[in-house]
């Protein structure tokens, strides 16, 4: 067997009140002086209480960065790392996506300096400062557990992968019940995010036997359980499921990597500000079209996990089922296409060769079944938005 390189956070807590744990965590990892990072919603809406409430019960001082935004920016970080004392042992990441993916960064760019952008791939950003500790309050970005972190130069219109062990939290606590507050948009596109990062892994150039288990798994809870989510906020049931899949897939692509439309998605949200989930939606059918051939036995076997073909179903009617059954799924959850959410036309056919250039030189786009060139993804990112 090809040997396996495998690499995951030293404590997973998953389940239900499990925030309440993060006293005994820190403490098992002889930690207790965190920062908290972030977002300003977390703070508003009382969730943060959640987190605080525990650390204060344990005689821990809470000290906190609020700031972070949605994609987070290279300044912000810079801000967080100006927040970071000597006193801090830790980060807490608590919230979604971008809290996790600031903090991530703010240990990189703490350890040796300089700009985010010295950090990205294909440069290994292995050292960070300062262990972090990642409280997930969505289902979708799987960044609890991966050794990436996604941020944008402002200067440069840019959003860059950095990847590397400084990325790796080194405990995560994955709570569904932090997730029944979630809006119904934000539940589909974090729910259709860690869908793509399931199927992409399991594509993937870099597949392994341990990914694929974990991908495996993911896609049957998400395709069995999103559209509940979905439409029943509170369905516990649908929202635990969703919670375990989104971290399973998140290992998955941590160790098999993303490929083709994550590698287009990332130039969508630097340009146009789409969230990240959201624009993987957006690309997930057209590039699943795309790649389809390329591996259709994989593409079969996804579909018939995430529930949209029969076990009965030859490759050839699977994948067909496949492209049919995201389709279906983008319409139920209302994701819009780039025009529907507010993008000209004119703007998008504007940018499409650089966001196809940045796109290929993330090098996700070589993971894919079948690795396009800059004309054939101008023509997927044009096939999104017709022509006047």
């Amino acid at each position: 067997m090809t040997p396996i390189s495998f690499h995951a956070p030293r404590i997973l807590e998953i389940g239900g009140g499990g925030v309440a744990k993060v006293p005994v965590v820190l403490a098992r990892l002889g930690l207790g002086r965190p920062l908290i990072v972030t977002d300003p919603f977390m703070v508003a809406s009382g969730l943060l209480e959640r987190l605080t409430q525990p650390l204060r019960a344990a005689g821990l001082v809470v000290d906190v960065f609020s700031e972070t935004v949605p994609e987070p920016t290279d300044m912000i970080v810079e801000a967080g790392v100006a927040r970071i004392r000597p006193e801090h042992d830790c980060l807490l990441a608590f919230g979604g996506g971008s809290p996790i993916d600031t903090a991530k960064a703010m240990s990189i760019l703490a350890s040796r300096g300089g700009k985010m952008r010295d950090y990205k791939a294909p440069a290994l950003a292995d050292s960070g400062k300062l262990p972090l500790i990642a409280i997930p309050t969505t289902a979708g970005t799987g960044s609890e557990v991966t050794r990436f972190t996604v941020i944008s130069d402002v200067e440069r219109d840019e959003k860059m992968l950095i990847a590397g062990l400084g990325a790796l939290p080194l405990a995560a606590i994955v709570d569904y019940e932090l997730t029944f507050s979630m809006p119904p948009r934000i539940t589909a596109d974090t729910g259709l995010d860690s869908l793509t990062h399931a199927l992409e892994a399991y594509v993937s150039r870099r597949a392994n036997p341990l990914s694929d288990a974990l991908a495996e798994s993911a896609m049957r809870l998400i395709g069995g359980n999103l559209r509940a989510a979905f439409h029943e906020p509170r369905n516990a049931q649908a929202r635990a499921a969703m919670m375990l899949g989104a971290t399973q897939a998140g290992l998955a692509f941590s160790n098999a990597s993303v490929a083709l439309v994550h590698g287009m998605s990332r130039p969508i949200g630097a340009h146009f500000h789409v969230p990240h989930g959201l624009s993987n939606a957006m690309l997930l059918p057209a590039v699943t079209r795309f790649s389809l051939s390329a591996a259709l036995p994989r593409y079969a076997q996804a579909s018939r996990l995430a529930g949209f073909a029969g076990a009965g179903d030859d490759d050839a009617s699977a994948g067909a089922k496949l492209l049919a059954g995201l389709e279906a799924l983008n319409t139920e959850l209302d994701v819009p296409t780039p025009v529907q959410f507010g993008i000209p036309a004119a703007a998008w056919h504007a940018r499409t060769h650089l966001m196809a250039e940045q796109a290929l030189a993330s090098g996700s786009p070589q993971n894919n079944p079948k690795i396009p060139d800059v004309a054939e993804m101008v023509a997927l990112y044009s096939g999104l938005v017709p022509q006047g």
